[in-house]
């Protein structure tokens, strides 16, 4: 489920304080007007009452909303999807949210029962392993410590079965279209020289770095209950829900286990729909409803380049992170707070390698990853960008303060590169991602036409008032 994100956010969670919160820090004591950038943090997740979301009739958690191909699917496994995209977007959610959703939760949860089921036909077995391994994911590019996602849903008291069910559709879903793809799931040499010699006739031309969400409409004829829920989840991401985590949870394309994330694209492999759009979007804005082949899209475009020149500074850079036992206070920070900056000061002035630098991190317990990976200069967000052009090429920058602890970084080197210069392998996935997503369509439209469905009349009636 990965997506590009900004530096920041991969470094630590939280918005900089400012740097008179590190006087606080070491005088102890003083009230330090600090506005850190974000909510007072109030738990979220639990969904409300069944009879009081909107729902056309009161339901019972357990009472059973559908039986697919003699499998049941039942209110408590809606509320249980609801709740978890309530924990992971940090969004409250409301009754009047939850009413537009839980048509399309319905919808979605249909689908994975069908995939499910072909999964399982296939005796394709997704390991523990790779669960865990997609839960990590999630984590690292959110900006979170290891376990922090297991810990919040248990805290909001959603069960973890309820995010690897889904993980486990997702993946293993992933295999079935590798099994149907057979030998077009490997990408030849010719191939990958063919992409790149139409590359270079298209020299000058725009690429697009793009996310999207896909969400598909069942009834072309009758799209109001999946329009309202594409319109609730804009509404969502432009009040701070993270697109990956949305992306993961909602889209129907099979970029969700990427985050949503397309890469760069060029015009021509871009819907018409979709490109009207981002030619005139702002970077990092959330599109309005885009209707495309199938359902609709809600597009974020990352980045915008020519072609076959794009020179940019590729940064290797590594992070210490010195965690805090309790939220700052910046008024009154504690002694192990106090201890912690006075450390990363020393350490500020003292590391000279990022091997150094590496070693700290781990004696600190990682709860950063000590390698953010390379990162482009021109793309960090604002704030980070003027932090790291001032730390010059094997230094240290100064403690960076953050709610749940202090951060240093180190700039490793640096290297001009024309960045629009796609290599073999990402040229082979972009290939390989063009030719899963249309297996992945047809598949799930052929699983659709020969199911047996039977909605019970609590699904109806929500379904029909979606």
């Amino acid at each position: 489920m990965i997506l590009t994100t900004s530096f920041c956010s991969r470094l630590f969670r939280s918005t900089l304080l400012p740097l008179t919160a590190c006087a606080a820090l070491m005088v102890g004591g003083g009230a330090v007007a600090a506005r850190h950038g974000q909510a007072p943090t109030q738990k979220q997740g639990a969904a409300p009452p069944s009879d009081q979301s909107g729902s056309p009739s009161a339901l019972t958690e357990d009472q059973i909303i559908a039986i697919v191909n003699g499998q049941i699917l039942t209110q408590r496994d809606v509320e249980d999807r609801a709740r978890l995209f309530a924990v992971s977007t940090g969004l409250p959610l409301t009754p009047e949210i939850m009413a537009r959703m839980r048509s399309q939760l319905i919808n979605q949860l249909i689908d994975e029962r069908l995939k499910m089921q072909e999964i399982l036909g296939r005796h394709i077995n997704v390991e523990p392993e790779q669960i865990a391994e997609a839960i990590h994911t999630i984590e690292a590019r959110n900006g979170m410590p290891e376990n922090a996602l297991r810990n919040r849903l248990k805290a909001d008291g959603i069960s973890l079965t309820t995010l690897i069910d889904q993980l486990r559709v997702q993946i293993g879903w992933m295999q079935v279209l590798r099994e149907d793809l057979g030998v077009r799931s490997r990408v030849t040499p010719l191939q990958i020289t063919q992409r790149e010699q139409a590359l270079q006739n298209e020299a000058g031309r725009p690429q697009y770095f793009i996310s999207e969400i896909f969400i598909p409409v069942i009834d072309p004829r009758h799209d109001e209950t999946e329009l309202s829920f594409v319109k609730t989840i804009i509404t969502q991401l432009r009040n701070g829900a993270p697109f990956p985590i949305v992306a993961a949870q909602f889209s129907q394309d099979q970029s969700a286990l990427q985050g949503g994330s397309r890469g760069w694209m060029q015009e021509d492999n871009i819907e018409p729909e979709v490109l009207s759009v981002i030619r005139k979007m702002p970077e990092n804005a959330i599109s309005n409803p885009i209707k495309v082949p199938g359902g609709y899209a809600i597009v974020t475009v990352h980045a915008r380049r020519t072609i076959g020149k794009q020179m940019g500074t590729l940064l290797s850079m590594r992070q210490a992170f010195f965690p805090f036992s309790s939220a700052l206070n910046p008024a009154e920070p504690t002694d192990q707070q106090k201890l912690s900056l006075q450390k990363a000061l020393h350490a500020s002035q003292t590391i000279k390698s990022c091997n150094e630098m590496e070693s700290l991190n781990t004696s600190l317990g990682n709860t950063r990853p000590s390698n953010p990976g390379l990162q482009v200069m021109e793309r960090l967000a604002p704030q980070m960008r003027q932090v790291v052009e001032k730390i010059p090429t094997g230094h240290v920058s100064r403690p960076l303060v953050a709610p749940d602890g202090i951060a240093l970084i180190m700039v490793c080197s640096r290297e001009e590169r024309n960045l629009a210069q796609q290599t073999p392998g990402q040229i082979a996935d972009q290939l390989m991602n063009e030719r899963v997503e249309q297996a992945s369509q047809q598949l799930q439209r052929s699983l659709r036409r020969h199911a047996i469905i039977k909605l019970r009349p609590a699904a109806k009636t929500v379904l029909s008032h979606g």
